[in-house]
């Protein structure tokens, strides 16, 4: 599939282009269209000019929870920019502040994530996504398909919520499982950088201070057995999407946007 396009930025250390993805019958995904990153409150205005004038940036969809959107503020495009559109879009159950209650209920979708696929927890946690939060999904893709230049979907690390929309976005638009996993898989080159980035954050630094570097690392046989229960579970990418209310016809805006010959260039992002 190429060298991975790697978006070079002083405040993010997780972003990338997935412009050159291969879509079949050879198609590509259009440089310049998807973009992926870690969270972006710490961009500079080099790393702004380089999103907005180099990238066409337009949209920004943000996964991150709303405790941690309060938290950690938005990114300084929000408040600089006025012609890219943020639009918030949790994938995770809205528990309010880390209480008592909000520990219960995260020791009980831990449960949950080990039960929907016991070989796999992170599989589990993934497909958890889908089943909580299938209406944020649907929006992510949306709001991909209607930006009207450069999307770019983003969390907090940039590799599981982020990880699994734009999974979803590309194998519902022809990018086969290898190029999605290998996609997800190289999140793992940048693993070190995110972990310093998040620890700087007393948002995060708590939950990660005596955790392996390991544990974080993206695994591919997760993203390959994430594919594999879509598949089995819910008949595919498309038809998880169909049968949550993303149409036939929101299937070929986001076609229409992000699918180009495969001649395409790839785009010099770094």
């Amino acid at each position: 599939m190429g060298a991975m396009a790697w978006i070079e930025l002083d405040g993010a250390v997780n972003a990338r282009d997935l412009g050159g993805l291969p879509a079949g019958d050879g198609l590509r995904i259009a440089p310049r269209t998807l973009l992926r990153s870690d969270n972006l409150q710490d961009l500079t205005p080099a790393d702004i000019t380089k999103l907005v004038d180099g990238l066409g940036l337009t949209t920004v969809i943000d996964l991150r929870s709303t405790g941690e959107l309060e938290s950690e503020g938005s990114s300084p495009l929000g408040r600089q920019v006025p012609g890219v559109n943020h639009v918030h879009l949790s994938v995770l159950p809205e528990v309010g502040k880390r209480t008592d209650v909000a520990a219960e209920a995260l020791l009980l979708r831990r449960e949950r994530d080990r039960s929907r696929y016991p070989d796999d927890a992170m599989c589990g946690h993934y497909l958890g996504y889908l089943e909580d939060r299938p209406e944020s999904v649907t929006g992510a893709l949306r709001a991909i398909a209607g930006a009207p230049g450069a999307a770019l979907v983003h969390c907090a690390a940039g590799k599981d919520r982020t990880g699994v929309v734009i999974a979803l976005t590309l194998t519902a638009v022809g990018v086969p499982a290898e190029a999605v996993i290998a996609d997800y898989a190289a999140t793992d080159q940048r693993t070190e950088a995110i972990l310093e980035r998040l620890k700087r954050s007393p948002t995060y630094a708590a939950d990660l201070r005596d955790s392996p570097v390991d544990r974080h690392r993206p695994r591919p046989e997760t993203m390959k057995a994430v594919l594999e229960q879509v598949q089995a579970h819910y008949g595919g990418a498309r038809r998880w999407l169909a049968d949550h209310g993303f149409t036939g016809a929101d299937l070929e805006r986001l076609r229409a946007k992000l699918v180009v010959a495969g001649d395409a260039d790839r785009s010099d992002a770094g």
